[in-house]
């Protein structure tokens, strides 16, 4: 009883201090893509570079689903996807929600709405 008692007190604390911040944190955002100007003889040329890893976004999108088909009891598709680690705890815990919050999972991914693809 004393070990369950004091895992739940683990886990709750595991939660709460990973779900605030002690300070306030502003949020940025950062762009895949960056403009270069190239200026020579009086002629502007004007190329957009992308990030690698834009390119590789129907590899993520793939790997994620295959994820989730095989491994989705273990939320390997949201330690994948970079999901808080309290809340993949939690997933892994409550079984995906009874199901129900696996279900969303797959739909966010297979229209690629979840936040990381």
């Amino acid at each position: 009883m004393k070990l369950k008692i004091t895992l739940l007190f683990a886990f709750i604390l595991l939660m709460t201090t990973n779900s605030y911040a002690g300070f306030p944190v502003t949020r940025t955002s950062s762009t895949n893509t960056t403009e270069i100007t190239n200026i020579t003889d009086d002629t502007a040329d004007t190329s957009i570079m992308t990030s690698p890893a834009a390119a590789a976004s129907d590899d993520t999108f793939l790997i994620a689903l295959l994820l989730f088909i095989f491994l989705w009891p273990l939320a390997a598709h949201r330690w994948y996807l970079g999901s808080p680690i309290g809340w993949n705890i939690l997933f892994i815990v409550t079984f995906g929600g009874l199901g129900v919050w696996a279900i969303v999972d797959l739909i966010d991914i297979i229209t690629k709405k979840y936040p990381g693809l």
